[in-house]
């Protein structure tokens, strides 16, 4: 549109409380969050009782919320890490969106869940001379010998500019497949690929800018290398670290709009020495369910004990929803006794991630496994999204889907 109609067009356009029109480089973001009908079917399907009530009540309008904090963008239903999932979860109102932080050959920062991930993530496998650079190509399944489908390709196999010449696609793949298009063919039935075809990756620099220009906050995550450190010779975790960060005082971004996570607490301690007005909301992810066997109701495997993280500058803990919650005599769902002595110890809690267990007419999955007695639906949802907000205090919460916690913020007046 010529720039003369725009101006003209100005008086007529703020008098109805419309946007001006996108030039062909603006990112077009309605002023309310846009919520689609999922929150509300999750409200239809809860149990009778006076939370569906008040949840059935709220109609909106909604607006962004911190609460509501975009796990990998909004990877229910879009590509992971892509530019079309952060759009999506900045327009369902995420407050914040998150980047796990990767790096390529060359060492330049992308976003990736994990580094070794693109045989699943991307298309990368059908890109002949960027398959032959991975670290493990295609081997077909062979049920004779038990064997199944695999690949590892990994983003420090290839340069920044090799990694943007691919497309990104839902995670998933086929462990039966004997050819790469049905390696490739492996979305789980629960989730999408309508919205999967030509995802644009984006480099850890390209989503700052634009998260920034959608008006969210950031949380990038350092994630664990899976080469050797140090890589190529003289990159050291220590300078990866430093780079993640480096990446937002070079933008202008204020250190109180950036939560930067770590699996590590050597990162966490790292931040703390060298980044202290960054590590006053660094989030130190829950590590030892994997490796101690974290059980919610057992402080002795709790270790480093949640005294001892506090003391360490740990001020924002990051735990797997399963981990905060517990069943009572009841079979009601309440705080775990690790969610209690966190909150005593004086640790903010941010918890991940809803939404990602898939329908729970079945009980869930990991997410919810502490819990699994009292769910059988998908409104539940909702009611483990509750307790979660009311009774453990958590500060924020990860979603696949951030229409849902946006939701919820909403109605119970959370900013």
């Amino acid at each position: 549109m010529p720039a003369r109609y725009r101006v003209a067009l100005l008086p007529i356009l703020l008098m109805l409380g419309a946007a001006l029109p996108a030039a062909a480089d603006d990112i077009a973001l309605p002023r309310e969050a846009q919520l689609g009908p999922r929150p509300f079917y999750l409200v239809d399907k809860m149990k009778d009782g006076p939370l569906k009530q008040q949840l059935a009540q709220c109609i909106g309008p909604f607006h962004r919320s911190d609460f509501s904090i975009g796990h990998r963008g909004a990877a229910l239903q879009f590509p992971e890490h892509s530019r079309e999932a952060y759009l999506a979860a900045a327009r369902m109102g995420a407050g914040v969106i998150e980047c796990d932080v990767t790096f390529t050959k060359n060492r330049q920062l992308v976003c990736r869940h994990s580094q070794c991930d693109l045989h699943t993530t991307t298309n990368i496998l059908t890109v002949p001379d960027l398959a032959a650079k991975c670290t493990q190509g295609f081997s077909p399944a062979d049920p004779a010998a038990g064997r199944k489908a695999s690949a590892k390709c990994c983003t420090s196999d290839i340069t920044l500019a090799e990694f943007k010449r691919l497309t990104a696609k839902m995670d998933g793949f086929n462990p039966a497949a004997t050819t790469v298009e049905e390696f490739l063919s492996g979305t789980p039935r629960w989730r999408t690929d309508l919205y999967a075809t030509s995802g644009t990756l984006m480099t850890h620099d390209e989503s700052i800018a634009l998260i920034k220009s959608l008006g969210a906050k950031f949380t990038p995550e350092l994630k664990a290398a899976e080469v050797p450190m140090p890589f190529d010779g003289d990159y050291t975790q220590e300078k990866y670290a430093t780079q993640m960060l480096a990446a937002y005082k070079a933008a202008g971004i204020p250190a109180s709009d950036v939560f930067a996570q770590s699996f590590s607490l050597k990162d966490i301690v790292y931040w703390v020495k060298t980044e202290p007005d960054f590590a006053k909301q660094a989030v130190f992810l829950e590590e030892r369910y994997e490796k101690d066997g974290l059980d919610p109701n057992r402080p002795e495997t709790w270790k480093p004990s949640m005294q001892e993280l506090k003391a360490s500058g740990v001020a924002i803990l990051g735990p797997p929803i399963y981990a905060m919650l517990a069943l009572n005599d009841k079979g009601e769902i309440v705080p775990s006794a690790y969610a209690k002595a966190a909150k005593a110890a004086g640790l903010e809690l941010i918890g991940w991630s809803l939404e990602r267990d898939g329908p729970l007419h079945k009980g869930g999955g990991f997410y919810h496994r502490s819990v699994k007695a009292a769910i059988d639906r998908d409104g539940d949802t909702l009611t483990v999204l509750d307790v979660l907000a009311k009774q453990v205090g958590v500060r924020a919460m990860f979603s696949d889907w951030p229409a849902t916690t946006t939701f919820y913020a909403n109605c119970m007046g959370m900013k």
